[in-house]
């Protein structure tokens, strides 16, 4: 099913161990309970191996496929091999059948970015004020004028933010 318009991109930034991928896990949880296809992806800046060495798929990769499925009734997995990082737009079209996709580890890529941090990790952030949708954080001395805030376990008020903003009435209108 395609969509009129552009899939929503909203991506969760910080530093390493600041709670990204808790953040992640609760937000994709809240939308899901709400109706919606999230898609996700996470950055990494090394390679990595989403599947056991040694299994079949890994030999089939090694051997030089170029893509590798592997496919269950329940899940279908993915190993393309790249000639250069694949562009947000790029992974869009992947997954091409989301009401939103939630990335993490994109901290220059995406234009809609929620900052994660953690006091006990660092007080500094990693983006500007006008980068940023929305911070979130247990510093309750980190307030950046309009930026909304919230408390590190209120992944339901940035659901509701997301979901006012991107998925019902927003600019992407009622998904």
């Amino acid at each position: 099913m395609a969509h009129s318009v552009a899939i929503p991109v909203v991506s969760v930034v910080g530093k390493s161990d600041s709670g990204k991928t808790t953040l992640m896990e609760r937000l994709i949880r809240a939308l899901t309970e709400r109706g919606y296809r999230v898609g996700s992806v996470k950055h990494h800046v090394h390679d990595f191996d989403i599947d056991v060495p040694g299994k079949d798929s890994w030999r089939h990769a090694k051997a030089g496929a170029a893509v590798t499925l592997v496919s269950s009734p329940s899940k279908l997995g993915m190993v393309r091999q790249m000639d250069h990082e694949a562009s947000l737009d790029e992974l869009l079209e992947l997954a091409h059948d989301v009401d939103i996709l939630l990335t993490e580890g994109y901290r220059r890529a995406g234009e809609v970015r929620i900052e994660v941090s953690r006091r006990a990790r660092s007080t500094e952030l990693v983006c500007e004020a006008t980068e940023l949708f929305a911070l979130v954080t247990d510093n309750a001395d980190l307030r950046l004028g309009s930026v909304p805030v919230f408390e590190m376990d209120d992944a339901a008020g940035l659901a509701d933010l997301v979901e006012t903003t991107f998925l019902k009435g927003g600019p992407y209108g009622d998904r």
